[in-house]
């Protein structure tokens, strides 16, 4: 494939590529992902690849479908290591394609690190992770001058309280802008640990639903009050959480028409 920009790379036989889709939006494939997808043989996709990206590829036999989503049964992180690799030893070009970025609560290093050990060749392409993308079609930046020089991303999955491994306090009084990926479930926790970490409980969240979809949502509540603000608004996941001042932006910023992506219905996986 050859673009103004230049030729890109060979998907060479026996490779397989671990690409960033991207938070929802296809404009936000790069153009690596996008050369990659063109040349794969099969592409192996997770949960939070996007409707409209899945459907935009042409030829969709060649896609399996190694999701893995809260609660619901998933394939096993080790069977999804060993169909790469057992897919490139079959001589096939293998594009792993996953939401986001492979490398941020992508699981793309354990996936690297199964493919270094059986000597197949591989090649990381980034995309752009939810926390800083999907917050950007939310109309909140991940940093301004006037407000942070430092935000932390932080996965919801791994919350569980006290014992989580998560040092709450110096979490809360270090990172003025807190973001949590895949934190719907575990909401009350957070709550209950920002507020006893000190973190006022009037200060902004957002919860953002489905980011960068047709089906976006965004609610803008505080941490005192989100528990309550996502029964009331049934909020649905994949749900990222945007703490600190930087919310307060989303009333000026507020640019993303998701009628722009289709129309607005569910986001469903097969």
């Amino acid at each position: 494939m050859t673009t103004n920009f230049g030729p890109m790379p060979t998907f060479e036989p026996g490779t397989v590529w671990l690409a960033g889709a991207g938070p929802g939006d296809p404009g936000l494939l790069t153009l690596h992902a996008v050369n990659a997808i063109r040349q794969a043989d099969v592409i192996i996709y997770d949960a939070l690849v996007s409707r409209q990206i899945l459907d935009a590829l042409e030829a969709p036999e060649r896609l399996e479908y190694a999701g893995k989503r809260g609660g619901k049964p998933s394939p096993q992180q080790r069977d999804i290591s060993l169909r790469l690799i057992e897919l490139a030893r079959q001589d096939k070009r293998v594009l792993r394609l996953k939401g986001g970025d492979p490398f941020v609560f992508g699981r793309g290093g354990e996936e690297a690190l199964a493919l270094a050990r059986e000597n197949v060749p591989f090649r990381i392409i980034p995309g752009i992770t939810a926390g800083v993308g999907g917050l950007a079609y939310a109309g909140i930046p991940a940093t301004h001058r006037a407000v942070n020089t430092v935000v932390s991303f932080i996965t919801g999955h791994t919350i569980t309280g006290r014992h989580d491994g998560i040092d709450w306090i110096a979490l809360s009084q270090g990172s003025p802008v807190l973001v949590f990926y895949m934190g719907l479930k575990q909401l009350p926790t957070i709550q209950d640990q920002l507020v006893t970490a000190g973190r006022p409980r009037d200060q902004a969240m957002a919860l953002i639903s489905k980011a960068a979809t047709p089906a976006q949502h965004v609610v803008i509540t505080t941490i005192g009050s989100c528990v309550e603000a996502a029964e009331t608004s049934g909020i649905e996941a994949p749900v990222l959480i945007a703490v600190g001042d930087v919310v307060d932006l989303h009333a000026s910023l507020d640019w993303f028409d998701a009628g722009e992506l289709g129309e607005k219905a569910p986001f469903k996986h097969d």
